[in-house]
């Protein structure tokens, strides 16, 4: 059972420029997601998807090897994490490579547990799931959200409204979180998607395992968090 780790982290964000080689709590971004692959022993081999010459020479720094740089038609806004990842399938297959499993970390989710990456490996291999992914509580419960008409009117997302409306009275609501993606490679090339029908959540409460840079704000509060966590007695 193989399994093949991918990394994409395209050169040209727009939000953050430079993010993926920016230090992050003493390392660069992407580094958190090698140093985190390089440790799994199930992670059969591990790839940067880039399209950036000093994204990969930053990896180099971490011992990672960037093969080939990403193709110009997927180094775009548009292109799709999937459009990525079989792409370099095709090309791992064209050097005589093939894979079982496919594990998509994404460097904006820097920090993970293994303990979380063994259990998707479990429910596929074990519970017959074709693809885990990693979902964390939702800021918002359903319940509690509404829309908003041109008057200012509110009315409830959710029509139907429950008899207690109390935090610890509702159903528990969770959301992808990007942490973890795995997913078995032939249902991947077949559906096109990282959520086929046959796809098992692993839940993790924890506040790093849901930390999610997307914006200068979210950089500012995973620096803080890392911090806070890692000098906690």
């Amino acid at each position: 059972m193989r399994t093949l780790a991918i990394i994409p982290a395209r050169g040209g964000s727009k939000r953050l420029p430079g993010k993926n080689i920016r230090p992050l709590h003493g390392k660069p971004l992407i580094h958190w997601s090698i140093d985190f692959a390089a440790g799994m022993t199930w992670f059969s081999a591990i790839e940067v998807s880039t399209d950036s010459a000093e994204i990969a020479q930053c990896c180099a720094a971490a011992g990672q090897t960037v093969q080939r740089l990403r193709p110009s038609h997927l180094a775009t806004d548009e292109a799709s994490s999937i459009s990525v990842v079989l792409d370099l399938l095709e090309w791992k297959a064209s050097q005589g490579e093939h894979f079982d499993l496919i594990a998509l970390l994404q460097p904006t989710t820097p920090v993970r547990a293994r303990k979380h990456w063994d259990e998707a490996r479990r429910l596929l291999l074990d519970e017959g799931h074709d693809a885990a992914i990693g979902v964390g509580p939702a800021p918002a419960h359903p319940h509690l959200t509404f829309r908003m008409a041109p008057s200012h009117a509110l009315t409830p997302w959710i029509a139907e409204r429950p008899a207690s409306l109390r935090a610890q009275d509702l159903e528990p609501a969770l959301v992808v979180n990007g942490a973890l993606y795995l997913i078995k490679a032939d249902v991947l090339q077949k559906m096109n998607t990282f959520m086929p029908a046959a796809t098992a959540g692993v839940v993790m409460d924890a506040p790093l395992d849901n930390l999610d840079i997307d914006t200068e704000f979210d950089w500012l509060v995973a620096e803080q968090a890392i911090q806070y966590f890692q000098e906690k007695p």
